[in-house]
């Protein structure tokens, strides 16, 4: 019986004297490709493929692909493609079929779940995993029941929960440009050049046009990381042992993962992992390093833990022992190893130290927004440290680390980071064995020590946690490091029986205490820390966990600032004490204007930029050149005292520059400010918002929103500080005066009351040096003491006023800022397109 040709249909559509697009051919089946193509047509959708039987079945979803298993995405089926249409970029002609742009979004490689088949679609479901660059774990396709007279065949895809499940925006609202080319649709769709004319093309005439094709986009595609060198390891910052968990929400708080603390060292496809000390491990995490390289990152130095699982789920360093027992080349791709980003020391050759603990994390989760297992970035709590502290010794785990949210990286052990454990684990220097009376077992116990004033002091005997091939490991490494003679003081009953060793090996063990004599009560034995020399081990005392750090004293804390709310100066002080946190990785070290009330928000208000040396010690000054030519000094804060000195001086709102003090002249922030006239409704500022979004997703810019705790909505695009501010300006003029010029009925771009009646002013005026725009938490002086607020764009559609939160919501702020959604808001590595 003759097949049918799966592509008569595709065939049919298509004028290919016209189209760039492949003319159909069945190819060999049994591959198992899968591809995305962003296509704008008369409508803007994402064409899903698979590769089944020779050709790909094809769906065009509407509103593209969706990380979040909660969506169900409408995906309409439509004809089968041919697999040269895989590799598909460029411009259908408009007038045909498809007519449009076609980025080539995502591609990869899928397969039915283990008994599931592609059969399964004659079914009506397909059960699937994606291993693409973009989508990736398990996700299904269910077909609807047809309604009466319906032509069209709708699917819906939808994302299994697993570790890939996210935001509904975390696809398509991330991932702006082509996997092939790295262009943006305004790119390709400008790309005259691209088109390939395959007017009788056929046969190797055909391929020649493919190849043609092909040639052109490796010459149009954006440059890479390649030949970029990776940092060089710098020291590490520690922890200190503390006895409680810190107060207070100028603390941000960790797991404390059990497992070996990493260096990252990356650029590109070139990556080195280092060890706490300096050792060059690569070779022992291969499979981990090939991860990190395949997200193909700018040069960056990345603080963090690698960990292993053990049987209860819970981080566990034996079993991370196990793999590095192996020696060389220890994780194999069958290892289940995992890497916990937490700090990002370097980005791009500049260096991050300086910047605050919560900013270099925010910084962090940007860069790593492409990152899925086994490669993550760890999560954090803001405040709360004691609920996640219970949580972690109720779950046996080891502890939590809590960092001071402002404080820079030192490279050394200090308090601004503290870690309390659930158990006390320490490391010990083994100084020798004692011999045994069982014959299955090759010594009885260990003899420990650590350095006291630079000399090792004996702490006793640990005899348990050892299981038999730790314990054959163990002795084979003592016998090579024998020596006669004791190198710590022990009395004759201790020393009985001993073996002694050559004091280099260094010993993680877990115990209840010491006893009044020093040694260590009820130890075990958990693992050799190779990453650790013995000159370095010392006892560990915990020391009192930090207080309250601010010396800004609020005077006059009962005055009312906002009479509607009955909010007082003091209410105000203790929200921006609260929200400095997630605050200042937007406000620090901007030029600020600061809105002034000093006797609350219904009597005179002023601004005021320039430092008249009246707000202490803790709010600094910038010299920066007017337009005359004359220098002024502006006013700028670097941690939470800065602004609480602001607040003491009667201080409701923080307006910052586009630009950071340390580069004024390169701003590396662009805000269009949605102000709707007085008729409209908020449901208008929030569609011309993501009208925004997706006018600048399509020239390649990731944008965020905010709101203004006023009428409108903020849309912030964040950049890299390498344009003037005359080409910042000049870009956000022309992009606005274009969306007013599409639709001149809903918006306009000028500040001209009589001309905004009834529309929407896309203030672009922001965007000009030494102008300002309302800064991220900021609490406004307006009816109700509002404040500004970042919200993730699908958050966006549910929300009904732009003065959703007020001062009061201090905590719920804090738990929005460490949600999922919002990890890394108002972060991305961009630069302006050329157009």
């Amino acid at each position: 019986m003759t097949r049918a040709d799966p592509l008569a249909q595709y065939n049919k559509k298509r004028d290919f004297k016209l189209t760039p697009e492949p003319a159909g051919k069945v190819a060999k089946g049994g591959g198992n490709r899968f591809i995305v193509q962003k296509h704008d047509a008369t409508r803007l959708h994402y064409d899903f493929r698979l590769e089944v039987d020779g050709v790909l079945k094809s769906w065009a979803v509407t509103k593209g692909p969706s990380a979040n298993p909660a969506d169900k995405r409408l995906a309409v089926r439509t004809e089968d493609h041919p697999m040269a249409y895989a590799d598909f970029e460029g411009v259908i002609p408009k007038g045909e079929y498809g007519g449009g742009s076609v980025m080539l979004w995502d591609r990869g490689t899928w397969a039915p779940l283990a008994g599931k088949s592609a059969k399964d679609l004659e079914k009506g479901h397909l059960h699937f995993t994606l291993d693409g660059e973009r989508m990736k774990g398990e996700w299904l396709l269910v077909r609807m029941k047809p309604r009466a007279g319906e032509k069209r065949e709708n699917w819906l895809l939808r994302k299994i929960d697993d570790a890939y499940a996210g935001g509904s925006d975390d696809l398509t609202g991330r991932y702006l440009t082509s996997v092939l080319t790295d262009r943006p649709m305004a790119e390709i769709a400008g790309d005259e050049d691209g088109e390939q004319s395959l007017k009788d093309a056929k046969g190797e005439a055909f391929a020649k046009k493919m190849a043609a094709a092909a040639a052109h986009n490796r010459k149009v595609a954006k440059g890479s990381t390649a030949g970029a060198k990776p940092p060089k390891f710098r020291k590490l910052q520690l922890a200190t042992l503390v006895d409680s968990v810190p107060a207070g929400n100028n603390w941000f708080h960790e797991i404390k993962f059990d497992g070996y603390r990493a260096l990252v060292a990356a650029a590109g496809e070139r990556v080195v992992v280092y060890t706490r000390s300096g050792l060059d491990w690569t070779d022992k995490f291969a499979p981990l390093a090939r991860h990190i390289a395949a997200l193909d990152l700018p040069p960056c130095l990345i603080d963090g833990e690698i960990v292993a699982y053990g049987k209860d789920g819970n981080p566990d360093f034996s079993s991370l022992q196990a793999v590095l027992k192996r020696g060389h080349g220890a994780q194999d791709e069958a290892t289940d190893l995992h890497f916990f980003a937490f700090d990002l020391l370097e980005e791009n050759g500049k260096p991050l130290t300086a910047l605050g603990n919560l900013e270099r994390k925010e910084r962090l989760e940007a860069l790593l927004r492409d990152a899925a297992p086994p490669i993550a970035v760890a999560d954090h709590v803001i405040g709360a440290g004691e609920k996640l502290y219970a949580a972690m010794c109720g779950a046996g785990q080891e502890g939590i680390i809590a960092k001071r949210a402002d404080a820079p990286y030192a490279g050394r052990r200090s308090k601004n980071w503290v870690k309390v454990k659930c158990t006390r684990r320490q490391e010990f220097v083994i100084v020798g064995w004692k011999e045994s009376s069982a014959k299955a077992r090759p010594f009885a116990s260990l003899l420990l020590a650590q350095r006291e004033k630079g000399e090792l002091v004996y702490k006793g005997n640990v005899g348990t946690g050892f299981d038999a091939d730790t314990m054959a490991m163990l002795a084979a490494k003592f016998a090579g490091r024998a020596r006669k003679t004791a190198p710590v003081e022990v009395d004759k009953v201790a020393a009985r029986k001993v073996h002694w060793v050559k004091p280099d090996l260094v010993a993680e063990i877990a115990f209840a205490e010491y006893t009044a004599g020093g040694s260590v009560r009820h130890a075990s034995f958990v693992g050799l820390r190779a990453d650790k020399e013995a000159k370095d081990v010392k006892p560990e005392t915990k020391a009192k966990a930090p207080g309250p750090v601010s010396d800004v004293k609020i005077s006059s804390r009962e005055r009312v600032i906002f009479p509607e709310a009955k909010a007082t100066k003091g209410d105000l002080a203790d929200y921006y004490a609260a929200v400095a946190p997630v605050m200042l990785p937007h406000l620090a070290r901007r030029p600020v204007s600061l809105v002034r009330c000093p006797q609350g928000r219904a009597k005179q208000c002023f601004f005021q930029k320039h430092d008249s040396g009246s707000f202490g010690p803790h709010v600094h000054h910038v010299p920066i050149e007017e337009k005359d030519g004359a220098v002024e000094d502006y006013l700028y804060v670097e941690d939470a005292d800065g602004i609480l000195a602001c607040v003491q001086m009667g201080t409701i709102e923080f307006h910052g520059w586009g630009s950071h003090v340390d580069a004024v002249e390169r701003p590396d922030r662009m805000v269009f400010d949605l102000d709707p006239d007085e008729g409209l409704d908020f449901a208008d500022v929030k569609k011309a918002a993501a009208d925004l979004k997706r006018q600048l997703a399509d020239i390649g810019l990731v944008s965020f929103a905010m709101l203004s705790g006023g009428k409108g909505v903020h849309v912030v695009v964040p950049l890299d500080p390498g344009q003037s501010w005359d080409a910042h300006k000049d870009f956000s003029k022309r992009f606005a005066e274009a969306m007013s010029l599409a639709e001149p009925e809903r918006f306009v771009a000028t500040m001209s009351k009589a001309k905004r009646k009834g529309k929407i002013f896309i203030d672009w005026l922001r965007n000009q040096r030494g102008s300002t725009a309302i800064m991220p938490y900021s609490a406004r002086a307006r009816v109700g003491a509002p404040v500004a607020v970042p919200i993730d764009w699908d958050g966006l559609a549910a929300i009904d006023s732009a003065r959703r939160w007020t001062i009061a919501d201090a905590r719920a702020l804090l738990d929005r800022a460490a949600s999922p959604t919002l990890k890394g808001w108002g972060f991305a590595r961009q630069a302006l397109p050329a157009i």
